[in-house]
């Protein structure tokens, strides 16, 4: 299929983007990386009457330091993230996901701005930056807005932004000392969208683990922040035993949907299988069977 007819527009400003985005309401499209949005448009999933190109703002690029947050522009690309020194030395559970999206082709246009904004419920971003507990700026025509992460992925392909609202940047906490992270998924082929995968950070002290918080993708409707298995795991030692009921934990955690990847307890058991390899990996352990 071809996609239907529409305008296309390319502000030179930020100010200019809102003010287009207001007077064409829900009529207008934002064109970020336009990695998912052209593939809808083939599909005629999508048909908007006006396409506001953001991919050239300049108030949506730059990847900075402040304070104790790495401030990410939302047309920050992936390709970008995944080499820039302060991403890979502070915020190690970011640089660990971008591999993982898509093919390098897409890397290169695809921005993170626009996978959040998306919401897409197996992709890497939104849940890494529940891990992390990032915050994501906003701006209207009312001014800037703050929305921690819990609170900004509200579905399935929903966020809490307004209509009129568009995705700035992002903050990514600065990974405190004693903190590791790990991201692990399974997908049938490199490139594809997980039908299971987990990013977890932590701090890890001797063999013990604490301030966990395994967050699984592909899963659900959004990104699940497991709070059983998270609990199961705080302040123990990555054993077997540990291991076992973290996994245990995820039949409460998670209410997987069949898609055409499984049904929910394959995806329940695929969510055990990365929490295992990822704590592994996160923990550094050697994880022996219980006696």
């Amino acid at each position: 299929m071809k996609a239907p007819r529409f305008s296309y527009v390319r502000p030179a400003s930020l100010a200019e983007a809102l003010r287009l985005l207001q007077e064409k309401g829900a009529d207008a499209r934002l064109l970020a990386g336009g990695q998912s949005l052209l593939a809808a448009l083939a599909f005629r999933l999508s048909e908007p009457g006006t396409l506001i190109d953001i991919s050239k703002l300049p108030e949506l690029k730059g990847i900075a330091q402040a304070g104790n947050a790495i401030r990410v522009g939302a047309g920050v690309t992936h390709s970008a993230l995944g080499t820039s020194d302060l991403i890979r030395s502070h915020v190690p559970l970011v640089a660990q996901a971008i591999p993982h999206i898509a093919h390098p082709a897409i890397r290169n246009r695809g921005t993170i701005g626009g996978s959040l904004a998306y919401a897409d419920p197996a992709a890497e971003l939104p849940a890494c930056c529940l891990a992390l507990e990032a915050t994501m700026i906003a701006a209207s025509p009312r001014g800037e807005r703050r929305i921690k992460a819990g609170e900004f992925f509200t579905g399935l392909f929903t966020t809490a932004l307004a209509a009129d609202e568009i995705l700035t940047a992002i903050e990514l906490p600065v990974a405190a000392q004693g903190e590791r992270a790990a991201l692990v998924e399974i997908a049938r082929r490199s490139g594809d969208y997980a039908m299971a995968g987990v990013a977890v950070k932590a701090r890890v002290a001797g063999s013990a683990v604490s301030g966990v918080r395994a967050v699984f993708f592909g899963v659900g409707d959004a990104p699940v922040l497991a709070a059983g298995a998270n609990a199961a795991l705080e302040g123990k030692p990555v054993t077997a035993e540990a291991i076992a009921a973290a996994k245990a934990a995820l039949a409460r955690d998670l209410d997987p949907a069949p898609d055409q990847h499984g049904g929910p307890e394959m995806k329940r058991h695929l969510a055990g299988v990365v929490l295992e390899r990822a704590l592994a990996r996160l923990s550094g352990a050697n994880v022996e069977k219980a006696a």
